[in-house]
């Protein structure tokens, strides 16, 4: 079937509005109308070649619609359902059924490699492959993608509200409920008030943390930092030793620090906020520190540093899990996000370069 979608023909090149064609769904997936679609800073490394996925490309990999068809093998979804999509696997590996879709054997290939499980696209344009990504490509339209990965929701969402829990919001969230199991005894400090910070405090204010430090360096996202649940923050750029002052909050350190920035000092400064035997979570896509002391920062404080991918979450049921918290008033996403008209992504862009807008939302047709 003929689909509009956003298509990237070069590295660093412009979106362009063009037909392409899709694939009906095969056994094991479905054909959803896209509704809407969140923005991650992902796609912005798709298009860069952060990783070199053939060109041409359709980028996005939060989507959320309804479903239109599905595939023989596919008795858990059915038309007119509303879902969310997230991370692509390949649901036959041994870590995919042990119920760890996260650690994917197969991961890097069908989320950055173009292809769906299966090695090949569902998109082509004028006769040749169109790449795909996540296993979606929701800067579309249409999407056809692997049925393990279409989360159903409830129906009275706004599914612009859903979108973005597929992977920015999931990421943050799912690495203080799932990664680090955070409780009511926790500390934890966030490093960087973006859309994955903001999920992580969101996602630790849910499980009941006795003290959340947001640490970031714009006043407006640290006020909005204490709605969603911080209950403290630090601006980087009025302090010198961000360390000493999460210290004087909790002199023994915090249980848990993350990371969205990738920005080696704030890296650094993360680790060093940590009390003994503490877990620092690094999860911006990209970022190297260049001189560590792995045994002085590390080692000898026992402490873990842990590589960590959406969340760890199981989709199938964190997804709907993040909805009911919404729904209960519980987990507040929708103060975090900023909608645009599918025409409308370079405003998106721009706008979430310059920090008007934490996480950008485009609403692609009508629910």
């Amino acid at each position: 079937m003929r689909v509009r979608a956003l298509v990237v023909h070069e590295k660093n090149g412009p979106y362009c509005m063009e037909d392409v064609e899709l694939d009906e769904p095969k056994d094991n997936e479905v054909l959803v109308r896209n509704v809407a679609s969140g923005i991650c800073h992902t796609d912005e490394f798709g298009r860069s070649q952060g990783v070199p996925i053939a060109l041409p490309l359709v980028l996005g990999h939060e989507g959320a619609g309804i479903v239109e068809r599905v595939g023989a093998n596919v008795d858990d979804l059915k038309p007119g359902d509303h879902v969310g999509i997230t991370y692509a696997f390949d649901n036959t590996c041994p870590a995919c059924q042990a119920h760890e879709p996260y650690y994917c054997e197969n991961f890097n290939q069908i989320n950055f490699g173009g292809v769906a499980s299966d090695g090949t696209t569902r998109l082509h344009q004028d006769g040749h492959d169109v790449s795909m990504f996540f296993g979606q490509s929701s800067f579309a339209t249409y999407s056809v993608a692997n049925a393990a990965s279409v989360c159903k929701v409830d129906d009275d969402v706004d599914l612009g509200i859903v979108a973005p829990l597929g992977c920015g919001v999931q990421t943050g969230a799912g690495a203080m409920i799932n990664v680090a199991h955070v409780d009511e005894t926790s500390a934890v400090a966030v490093f960087g008030c973006g859309a994955v910070g903001m999920s992580a405090i969101m996602g630790a204010a849910v499980a009941g943390a006795k003290v959340i430090i947001a640490v970031g360096g714009n006043s407006k996202s640290l006020a909005l930092a204490r709605e969603l649940g911080a209950t403290h923050t630090i601006n980087r750029k009025e302090v010198d030793d961000v360390p000493a002052v999460v210290h004087g909050i909790c002199p023994a350190g915090v249980d848990v620090t993350l990371d969205t920035s990738g920005n080696q000092y704030m890296m650094v400064n993360a680790i060093r906020s940590l009390k003994y035997h503490g877990m620092f979570l690094p999860v911006a896509a990209a970022g190297c520190i260049d001189h560590f002391d792995v045994g002085g920062d590390i080692m000898m404080p026992m402490r873990t540093m842990k590589g960590t991918c959406e969340g760890e979450s199981d989709p199938k049921t964190f997804v709907p899990q993040m909805v009911r918290w919404y729904k209960e008033g519980r987990f507040p996403v929708d103060k975090i996000l900023s909608f645009y008209d599918f025409s409308e992504i370079d405003k998106a862009l721009e706008d979430t370069s310059s920090g008007k807008a934490i996480k950008a939302v485009l609403r692609i047709s009508k629910q």
